[in-house]
């Protein structure tokens, strides 16, 4: 037995730590054997951790994928990363991550987190809902953050709304407008009216905004199908955008492009974004790399679910970049 007195000894924090590492036994039951108090117990692991006498070696498969997690979510400067594990053989990057993203959504409302949530649109929400279990939440409410479109009817941004209010339970307000306002209406006049005023004023009271973002290809629904017809794809990437959130087109540096369709456009402003507690961003595949980058520069990311292939190509040196991306774009097909 050691003496009580050697408590800040090396020896004392040694036997500790074989007691608690290796023996399995509890800082009480080690207190107890040694004759000294629990506090001096913890206090002798800590130091010894402290010292880099007691090493952890963690040997499962899942490391790798905690280890890249780690590293990209201190590369972007956000709170959590959750790459979800991707079928690269049969590359799909709405399926895996709708299912994470239906994971947190259930772990924030079993625990009471959030009562109103904003929504934005797409596959990958839709892929979400598809994984939510059936849940009872009647205190929640659903705010559809953007305009919809005529076309896209299963993930435009009206069924997003009410698919995930189904889901979970939740009442839900839609933004009945056309993401885009034709040419020559005045947007403040448009949304002087009383119904709008009212959508408008619960962005600014929601406890979580589940977001997405897509590139300047047809890959993007918005793009392909949403647009202007005087606003073609060129005419935005010309401005400088490289993507979208809500609908808002972003520079490489996270910056709303100064352009028209802007002005036009139906929906959430994101320094309103900002400031919700939570921010999701639910997005994957190797032509959203950059708007990914972008929107957590602007500080619209507090969670990012993604998967594991954009994760490594998120995380990998510029150099190196554009043929790894080349590469999962291949395996995307």
């Amino acid at each position: 037995m050691v003496r009580e007195g050697q408590d800040e000894s090396d020896a004392f924090a040694t036997e500790v730590c074989w007691h608690y590492y290796v023996n399995g036994m509890t800082q009480a039951e080690i207190a107890k054997f040694l004759d000294t108090t629990r506090l001096r117990v913890n206090q002798a692991i800590q130091r010894a951790k402290s010292l880099g006498m007691v090493k952890v070696r963690i040997e499962s498969p899942f490391v790798a994928r905690i280890e890249l997690q780690d590293r990209l979510r201190r590369q972007l400067g956000i709170e959590r990363v959750i790459a979800a594990p991707a079928r690269r053989d049969a590359y799909d990057y709405h399926g895996s991550v709708g299912a994470a993203l239906a994971a947190v959504v259930t772990e924030r409302l079993r625990a009471k987190a959030w009562r109103k949530i904003g929504v934005s649109w797409g596959m990958t929400l839709e892929a979400g809902i598809q994984k939510l279990p059936q849940l009872a939440n009647p205190d929640v409410e659903i705010v559809s953050m953007l305009g919809g479109t005529m076309q896209g009817a299963s993930f435009n941004s009206f069924s997003i709304a009410s698919g995930f209010a189904a889901q979970l339970g939740a009442s839900y307000s839609l933004l009945a407008a056309p993401i885009f306002l034709s040419e020559g209406v005045d947007r403040a006049i448009f949304l002087s009216q009383q119904i709008f005023a009212d959508h408008f004023a619960k962005f600014e009271e929601l406890d979580a905004a589940i977001l997405t973002a897509s590139d300047i290809s047809s890959r993007s629904y918005l793009v392909a199908n949403g647009l202007p017809e005087e606003f073609p794809p060129s005419a935005i990437r010309n401005a400088g955008a490289i993507g979208d959130v809500l609908g808002r087109f972003l520079d490489e540096d996270g910056r709303t492009i100064d352009h028209p369709l802007d002005r036009r456009t139906i929906g959430v402003d994101l320094d309103v974004v900002e400031k919700t507690p939570e921010k999701i961003l639910a997005a994957a595949g190797p032509h959203k790399v950059e708007i990914i980058r972008a929107a957590a520069r602007r500080g619209l990311i507090d969670t990012l679910i993604t998967d594991d292939v954009t994760a490594e190509l998120l995380v990998e040196p510029s150099e190196g970049r554009k043929t790894a991306r080349q590469a999962a774009e291949q395996r995307a097909g």
